[in-house]
């Protein structure tokens, strides 16, 4: 055992007689105040995306030189590697990035732009990504990226309304080069920014609030979360002990996941158990969750198993446990915000914990769009046709994307199930 760990398992063993005696609940209130959380919280974590993101458009991006992804609930790609699953969780992690003010830093990030535009093909990067609204007509964006010297310039940028009745679109942005030009669509008001507009980055980061539209558009493109394989090496910030802290998710490597279970136990019980039973079907001896306090404003977590005296620590928990814990927490979590990607979420996990992590990921996407990159065909096995694309490449190297029930696949799926049709290449993505 390392260093860490026997001071961690010293610290609890010393808490926890300390508190011999003590009612859980008392505890509870000594270090979690009544305080935490809120109305405002709950409300978001039982809150319907009743907008959602419509489809994504690619030009120029890597292998991705000519795509269009029609959005789903759920989204899962599969393909061989290098055939641009992750690529397109890139996108639209550079989308989101744009929205937020971090253009730039994507870019560089991704070694500039001339790295990622598609060899011998493409001079400049085109995106365009569209939203459905609940009570109007969609909201499409789209955004032009061009090499200059060793930058880039933003040579279009536009978000649009096209009205049903045929009517030429509205502009809300309207950009091209250094003009700019944003709207009110209520007063049918048209004026360049009187600000300082920052020429690196998009319009949309920088449009007024007071622009009910666009605000919420790039309010939802945003918030897009990305988590990658979490970090599970014994020094990882998921084995250690977390300070206790309002978490409305789990983090990208584990860094608030006890924080997260903690405030889930406290505020939202229903949710809370439904991780448990989750883990319960995952893990048959599994019996519970505690969270001894390790030191002031700091908690650990402990893993409860029948027949056991003793818990085990976070530090003692394999790999494949703590991202299955990991997953679960997070796609259970009220902080879910309008899109989730998750980049190879099966890494590590018995093959058994598959269909378990797809009946999540379908809740999940009740709650937010979820898209999702595997190499998994057991995983596959337990979705189905509409929640699956298929990259593949062509000829000339570039990738196309297909949903899987757009590929005739009925009269196959009577005598095979899905990962036997992509093992035997009938689904394609090989």
């Amino acid at each position: 055992m390392s260093g860490i760990a026997n001071c961690v398992s010293c610290a609890l063993a010393l808490v926890s007689s300390a508190l011999i005696g003590i009612c859980p609940s008392a505890v509870s209130c000594i270090l979690f105040p009544v305080t935490f959380g809120g109305s405002a919280v709950r409300k978001m974590a039982t809150e319907s995306p009743a907008i959602r993101f419509n489809d994504l458009s690619i030009h120029g991006f890597r292998r991705l030189y000519d795509v269009h992804l029609p959005f789903r609930p759920l989204t899962v790609m599969i393909g061989a590697n290098g055939t641009g699953k992750t690529s397109v969780l890139d996108v639209l992690t550079l989308l989101a990035n744009s929205a937020q003010g971090k253009l730039s830093d994507s870019i560089s990030e991704l070694s500039g732009l001339t790295s990622i535009l598609t060899y011998d093909r493409a001079e400049e990067l085109h995106l365009g990504i569209s939203m459905k609204m609940p009570t109007d007509e969609p909201l499409e964006y789209s955004l032009g990226l061009k090499q200059q010297g060793i930058s880039y310039v933003i040579s279009d940028e536009r978000l649009l309304q096209r009205p049903l009745n045929g009517s030429p679109p509205f502009l809300h942005i309207n950009s091209s080069g250094t003009v700019i030009q944003f709207s009110e669509k209520s007063r049918a008001l048209h004026f360049a920014p009187a600000w300082k507009h920052e020429p690196l980055e998009t319009s949309l980061a920088q449009v007024p609030k007071t622009l009910a539209e666009p605000e919420e558009f790039r309010s939802r493109l945003s918030s897009a979360n990305s988590f990658r394989v979490m970090n599970v090496d014994a020094r990882s910030p998921v084995r250690l002990p977390q300070p206790m802290r309002p978490a409305l998710l789990p983090g990208r490597n584990g860094e608030d996941l006890v924080s997260c279970l903690f405030y889930l136990r406290e505020t939202e019980r229903a949710r809370f158990e439904a991780i448990e039973d989750t883990l319960r079907a995952a893990f048959p001896r599994f019996d519970r969750l505690d969270f001894p306090p390790v030191a002031a404003g700091t908690l650990a977590l402990a893993w409860r198993e029948t027949g056991f005296s003793h818990p085990l620590y976070m530090h003692q928990l394999s790999e494949g446990t703590l991202r299955f814990l990991w997953l679960a927490t997070l796609l259970q979590s009220p902080g879910l915000t309008a899109l989730t990607l998750i980049d190879e979420p099966e890494v590590s996990l018995h093959p058994e914990l598959l269909n378990l992590l797809a009946d999540l990921m379908r809740e999940a996407s009740r709650r937010t769009q979820l898209i999702v990159a595997t190499h998994s065909d057991r995983l596959i096995r337990f979705l189905r046709p509409e929640e699956v694309v298929v990259i593949d490449s062509g000829e000339d190297g570039m990738s196309t994307l297909t949903w899987a029930d757009r590929l005739d696949l009925d009269e196959w799926l009577k005598d095979y199930s899905l990962d036997e049709l992509w093992s035997n290449g009938r689904l394609g993505a090989r």
